[in-house]
């Protein structure tokens, strides 16, 4: 699969300054379209590198935080479902334990340049596009 990123003119999004994701700490989470439906992805630092993935489990298909971006184990190795404790790989989203069978995550394009974390939409994950009464109320005086 070609990386987003890496696609003429995709200049990507951004999403939170790179100082908000401490190594192993709190995730930065977002809407997103996934194939025109909503969904929530999260960016997470681990080993000092920024990872996304859909919110989702391979499990059962709920949103896997404890608490509002709050994926790691005790023991910041690896993310884990809040539903039934399936573990994944930060690295690659790879199910490494529990009911989550051979499967990874789905994962979101991001990168970090300049103190910055951006996010690079794809074909199949998109972002939600702004409501008409948002677009109304921000350009409100």
């Amino acid at each position: 699969m070609a990386d987003a990123k890496d696609a003429p003119g995709n200049e990507g999004l951004p999403l939170c300054p790179g100082s908000a994701l401490a190594d192993g700490g709190t995730a930065h989470v977002w809407d997103v379209l996934e194939y025109g439906r909503p969904q929530r992805a999260f960016v997470l630092r681990f080993d000092g590198q920024v990872r996304a993935y859909i919110n989702r489990c391979l499990h059962v298909p709920v949103e896997m935080d404890w608490l509002p971006g709050e994926f790691f184990d005790s023991d910041k190795r690896y993310i884990v479902c809040s539903v039934h404790g399936a573990m994944y790989e930060p690295e690659d989203g790879r199910c490494v334990g529990g009911p989550c069978g051979r499967g990874k995550l789905t994962t979101v394009a991001v990168a970090e340049q300049r103190g910055q974390v951006h996010w690079y939409p794809s074909r199949d994950i998109r972002p939600v596009p702004a409501s008409p009464a948002a677009a109304a109320d921000e350009s409100a005086p």
